[in-house]
């Protein structure tokens, strides 16, 4: 049975949030949703810090490094959505609830067994394992408290684990979930380790873009800058910070809630992690400092906006935080971050303007890309669609080719840099070279300069593929078939005693991309697991008893197909 929170609890949990409601926009229902787990509420992941491409969108629930907890709908609602992906979310359900929301739950391990039914019977009419559907609302109802599934490692998940969320029925906008009162204990308060200046000088931030690191002291909450340190701008500058938030429950680096600037009592920026939307996700690396991230891990937060930037997350920003004075009045300065919570850090510093305080820009010959249009690039060997809304700021473009690497098929186009993110894939094509020979073209695909597949298509001479990231590229061709590894079947072996047929599969280059299994001429379901290549069948009713003849198929992105055939017995 579900052990739901006491009375004291839950005015505990209230006041709690009410204290750290101060920065909140809207108001949320409280105490109508429960903890999906029956666990101390420890997370290694809250809402709104920074991952890869985007800020996360939940809650990740610890699970003391182990699956199978049971996992509870966290209130009265049906099942709207199933999903059965390969990587992502792993196992997934999806429960819309009365009240305008819906909560999330990923990486399971298995659902109950109404639900693992309904999808079983979706997974053989469709004949795929990976599949995403929804639900009528008369279907799977379910109450506050009942088991929909265990807790699992599955999708892209580092470890066991719940990912918890709570979005926006209407819009699917992600929501944190602790406005809702599911809490984490928390007493403590942020924690501020930099402070930078930018020295835009009215340019496009990039790489090149000058920075200083301004070292912090102090603890408890409260941060400055060392004694007499006075911030010195020559022109249009802006500023960063660094700062990370722990809880009472768990030694975890997390993201803050809210961060402010502050100049003379005034607010000039305001980032408040409420809400996201997928539409937008991909503008975190505009807010952050890009470049810093990938050359070096640093995660500094700008407190200045790109023009390009989309994200929906700021409030009271004047001149898109940018700072632009020429009287040399020493101004105090200040910085709040703020958790949910309501632990709140402060640093104080001072900031005037000072001649000859600005820093130029590394000059680089490039071409001009502007944010605000569609950008085309044609050259020999190369053409590159970049549409609108894809750059966040003007761009200095630089592309230059070197000598093709052994057996590749063009040269290698060094398409800018990795420091600059994009917000939306764009189309290259890159010409292959006259010797790839037409029998090869279908197998012609683009790789980066770590030779990971960018995926392609042979068109018209060119290998044409969408991008996400400016990088290295050439082609090179896939050939080789898939690996079939069986684990735990031969030909002739009696398997009466053995739940599953289990296989190991992989592939060398552009990935995999199909598995279709056959018992005796009929489809059987395959599961699979990427991170560790398993691919299992799992025995049933529907398996015969006697000799049955077992064949596997296994094709990667470039349609290179195995295939592994046996006869075993029941």
């Amino acid at each position: 049975m579900f052990k739901f929170l006491s009375t004291l609890t839950l005015l505990t949990l209230l006041c709690t949030f009410t204290m750290g409601q101060e920065v909140t926009l809207a108001q949320y229902p409280q105490n109508y949703f429960i903890r999906p787990l029956d666990l101390p509420p420890i997370i290694s992941g809250n809402f709104g810090e920074i991952r890869t491409n985007h800020f996360h969108s939940g809650l990740d629930l610890k699970t003391n490094q182990r699956e199978g907890y049971p996992v509870y709908a966290s209130a009265d609602g049906f099942i709207s959505r199933i999903r059965v992906q390969i990587g992502g979310g792993g196992n997934a359900l999806y429960i819309s609830h009365p009240n305008g929301y819906t909560t999330v739950y990923m990486h399971l391990r298995n659902f109950n067994e109404r639900i693992s039914m309904s999808l079983k019977t979706y997974q053989y009419r469709m004949q795929k394992f990976d599949v995403d559907f929804p639900l009528l609302s008369v279907e799977i109802p379910v109450k506050r408290g009942d088991i929909i599934g265990w807790s699992g490692n599955t999708g892209s998940s580092g470890g066991p684990h719940l990912h918890f969320e709570i979005r926006d029925t209407k819009t699917e906008e992600p929501i944190n979930p602790q406005l809702f009162g599911i809490r984490i204990p928390d007493k403590v308060k942020p924690v501020i380790t930099g402070l930078y200046l930018y020295h835009l000088n009215g340019e496009p931030f990039s790489e090149h873009t000058p920075k200083q690191l301004y070292p912090v002291i102090g603890s408890g909450g409260n941060y400055s800058l060392s004694p007499q340190t006075i911030v010195n701008i020559g022109g249009e500058s802006g500023l960063g910070i660094a700062s990370s938030d722990k809880n009472s429950a768990s030694e975890n680096s997390n993201g803050p809630y809210s961060i402010e600037l502050r100049l003379e009592d005034q607010t000039i920026y305001s980032a408040v992690w409420e809400r996201l939307s997928f539409d937008n996700s991909r503008g975190m690396n505009s807010h952050v400092d890009y470049p810093a991230m990938i050359a070096t891990g640093r995660r500094i937060q700008k407190s200045f906006l790109e023009p390009g930037n989309p994200l929906k997350i700021y409030n009271n920003v004047l001149n898109n935080g940018l700072l632009n004075f020429s009287d040399q009045n020493i101004r105090d300065a200040q910085y709040i971050v703020k958790d949910i919570a309501g632990n709140q850090s402060v640093l104080n510093f001072k900031i005037r303007f000072s001649p000859g305080a600005a820093k130029p820009s590394k000059a680089i010959e490039g071409r001009k890309l502007k944010f605000d249009q569609v950008n085309d690039f044609d050259t020999i060997g190369l053409k590159l669609n970049i549409p609108l809304k894809t750059l966040y700021s003007d761009l200095n473009f630089v592309y230059k080719t070197t000598p093709r690497p052994a057996g590749a098929y063009s040269p290698i186009h060094h398409i800018h840099n990795r420091l600059i993110p994009l917000n939306g894939p764009i189309t290259m094509s890159i010409k292959a070279d006259d010797n790839l020979p037409a029998e090869l073209q279908s197998k012609a695909l683009i790789v980066n300069h770590l030779k990971k597949t960018q995926g392609g298509i042979f068109e018209n001479g060119y290998v044409k593929t969408d991008i996400r990231n400016f990088d290295s590229f050439y082609i090179v061709t896939d050939t080789l078939a898939p690996r079939i590894a069986p684990v735990n079947i031969s030909n002739g072996a009696s398997m009466g005693n053995i739940p599953r047929i289990m296989f190991r599969i992989s592939d060398n280059l552009s990935g995999i991309k199909t598995f279709n299994a056959m018992i005796n001429g009929q489809w059987v379901l395959m599961e699979y697991e990427p991170k560790t290549g398993s691919l299992w069948h799992r025995f049933d009713e529907l398996t015969a008893k006697g000799k049955n003849d077992f064949v596997l198929t296994v094709s990667d992105m470039k349609d290179n197909l195995s295939t592994y055939r046996a006869v075993f017995y029941r």
